[in-house]
């Protein structure tokens, strides 16, 4: 009995992940096919998932006409030699194997398959693998297939029902840098959801510590940053940043265009909310910021840090708050626009640019600079 016990236990532990598996190898042949198409130069068939509801773009035609079959590529046996009887019964079977993978391939990416959502009894066998396996690759595939189902509203109730937060929460402390960009990237796609925002909030310093001391514009350092900017859209969650808002500057400071803006993103947040505006200017800002207002800098890049130092001077009451601003150390926001002319120096001096968006947006700068920040300076 003990034996064959011991049989029916490994049997059954081999078919769940079997089960598991198949789940997995539907979800990632899917995005390989996505993946290679978009390399091809088509749109894809799956949105950003980091700021999307989970819809999806479907770019195979529905036409089935001959014509259209006629133009796939088919790859005829050797023995199909033209002008025979045999090859061409040959090449008829060879079109016929090309037309029925290419109509299989054309339903799996259909965004009306079944086989692009996982059932809630198949997610809780991915989950089961995520918890409980430790090879690399099957967590990246597990979480690939984990981070595709996130991207529907409904599953991100399903999935957190099933207990899958904390599962994907503690592939954070894995030091593979692969697993730990899916394992944000799932995180991120769930977060899109008011209850998983609630429930994903204590994880957020160790994100932020992540996100900090990672490898400077690497992918994981991308992915949490997306992350964070999701769970500071409202201001609910933001104060938990507070105390890293220097590290966010100095990232702007240091990283490409992408990390820049992803940055931005982040601190846009941050500056439309008036409780952490103080927070905001009391950060430490490295001494190069001001050289990012230049001609070769990105527009964008311009405008959002332009319309972060708006919303700032929007939301801090200079007048009013007068007493406060002596708790201020020097090298802080504060200090940086609070030095007049060395700000509207390095701000004039792109006046000159050449897109008139820019000229338009520094101009209501410096108004604001002047009008708000330092009335007595005009009496």
């Amino acid at each position: 009995m003990g034996y064959a016990r011991k049989v029916g236990w490994v049997t059954a532990g081999l078919v769940i992940g079997a089960g598991a598996c198949y789940c997995i190898y539907r979800l990632t042949r899917g995005r390989k096919q996505n993946k290679e198409k978009m390399a091809e130069g088509g749109p894809g068939d799956v949105e950003d998932a980091g700021d999307c509801s989970g819809a999806r773009y479907n770019d195979w035609s529905d036409d089935d006409d001959d014509s259209n079959e006629s133009k796939s590529i088919v790859w005829y046996p050797p023995w199909a030699r033209i002008g025979t009887e045999a090859g061409t019964r040959a090449r008829a079977r060879a079109r016929a194997r090309a037309t029925r993978a290419r109509r299989a391939v054309q339903k799996r990416a259909s965004p009306n398959s079944d086989d692009t959502v996982l059932s809630p009894q198949e997610l809780q066998k991915v989950l089961c693998l995520v918890e409980m396996s430790e090879k690399p690759y099957i967590l990246e595939a597990a979480l690939i297939a984990l981070g595709n189902n996130a991207a529907y509203a409904f599953n991100r109730d399903i999935i957190r029902d099933l207990g899958g937060l904390p599962i994907v929460a503690k592939i954070l402390n894995t030091r593979d840098p692969i697993v730990k960009e899916k394992a944000l990237i799932v995180l991120n796609n769930l977060s899109v959801n008011a209850e998983n925002q609630r429930r994903l909030k204590i994880y957020m310093n160790q994100v932020c510590d992540d996100t900090v001391t990672s490898r400077l514009n690497s992918s994981v350092q991308l992915a949490g940053l997306r992350l964070l900017t999701n769970m500071t859209v409202t201001n609910e969650y933001q104060h938990i940043l507070a105390n890293s808002i220097s590290d966010f500057f100095r990232l702007f400071s240091a990283g490409n265009e992408e990390t820049k803006l992803q940055v931005l993103k982040l601190l846009l947040n941050l500056a439309e909310n008036p409780a952490m505006t103080r927070e905001l200017l009391g950060a430490h800002v490295p001494s190069s910021l001001g050289s990012l207002f230049n001609k070769k800098e990105y527009k964008e890049v311009i405008l959002k840090l332009l319309s972060i130092f708006e919303n700032i001077n929007d939301n801090f009451k200079w007048e009013e708050n007068e007493p406060a601003q002596n708790h201020f150390s020097e090298g802080s926001l504060f200090f940086f626009l609070k030095e007049f002319q060395v700000c509207a120096d390095k701000v004039l001096g792109i006046e000159s640019h050449h897109d008139f968006q820019v000229r338009v947006k520094v101009g209501k700068f410096v108004t604001k600079l002047t009008e708000r920040m330092f009335p007595k300076s005009q009496e």
